[in-house]
């Protein structure tokens, strides 16, 4: 049941959305349920409880144990007023998203506003992301007299702290070949500075600039490609490792959206594409990071490059 509502304390009053579930079947499956800083989640047969966000407790100003009143619209349109215990707080670091939701048991809610053995919603798990679209899609052909929305349209603010974190994990990422290219960078004017007499050879020899161009085009080309594999093959078994254990993340808990939602530790997913997508661009990055280096070294002439010390 999802009905709109007021909580108040003696801070003020606030709104809110009430929902109420099943304890058992939701605990299981809720993401509220697994990050509970404070107090307990609901369990069956709770009476006059409720579970808020650290958000709105901030809000209020209330801890567990505390009572508030919760106002909430019964089905014949009036209101419905009640005092509540706090008896769990949840912590998902999205204040936004921890501000607007209030949950009961299922059956205090249907008690309270007026539907006994009945529903307003039915909420569907799916095993894994990216099916969204489709099971939608099944459903609304299935169910054509009702409304079915993904938990992006009901929760924007959850669907906006993961776009923010991908956004994040690409500026990350981006910095990391930065920083790559940079080195490519700097060993090819190396190369190119210690190379200096051997160019000249070359150009004497009658290499023209374009071949020594793509000389060091293709040197560069192939230090990234030989990073590349040694980069996928030892990240894959840091991977692997990581797999299994996880990597502990319990110092960044609290620092923001950015850590929102994570737990205290990360398991890694990485796709083939992923790999072969990345290994492709540090080939480029690398070719493209050797281009001023060659094109220093194509443009000396040959005189001056065989009296280079």
């Amino acid at each position: 049941i999802n009905t709109p509502g007021l909580i108040s304390s003696r801070e003020g009053a606030f709104p809110v959305a009430i929902t109420g579930l099943e304890p058992v079947v939701e605990s299981a499956i809720s993401i509220q349920a697994e990050n509970i800083s404070a107090g307990r989640y609901l369990q069956d047969g709770d009476e006059d409880v409720i579970v808020i966000g650290r958000g709105l407790a901030d809000l209020l100003k209330a801890n567990v144990d505390d009572r508030v009143t919760l106002v909430g619209r019964r089905k014949n349109e009036t209101m419905r007023q009640r005092t509540m215990t706090i008896v769990g707080i949840y912590d998902l670091g999205m204040r936004d998203a921890e501000k607007s939701a209030v949950f009961m048991s299922l059956a205090e809610a249907q008690s309270l506003y007026n539907m006994r053995d009945s529903a307003s919603e039915v909420a569907v798990t799916l095993q894994s992301v990216g099916q969204e679209d489709t099971v939608i899609a099944e459903l609304q052909a299935l169910l054509p007299g009702y409304e079915v929305d993904s938990w992006q349209t009901l929760r924007p603010e959850i669907a906006q702290t993961i776009q923010t974190k991908a956004a994040f994990t690409s500026f990350f990422g981006f910095i990391v070949l930065l920083i790559a290219s940079i080195g490519i960078l700097n060993l090819m004017l190396m190369a190119v500075f210690e190379r200096t007499r051997e160019m000249g050879v070359l150009a004497a020899l009658g290499m023209k600039r374009r071949q020594i161009l793509t000389l060091f085009l293709l040197e560069g080309a192939f230090i990234g490609l030989v990073g590349a594999v040694l980069g996928c093959i030892l990240g894959a078994l840091v991977i692997l490792a990581l797999d299994q254990v996880g990597l502990d993340l319990s110092f960044a808990q609290g620092m923001g959206e950015i850590t929102a939602l994570m737990g205290s530790r990360l398991y890694p997913a990485v796709t083939l594409n992923q790999i072969i997508s990345r290994g492709i661009g540090v080939v480029i990055i690398a070719a493209l990071a050797a281009l001023y280096p060659a094109w220093q070294a194509a443009r000396k002439e040959p005189a001056d490059a065989l009296h280079h010390v």
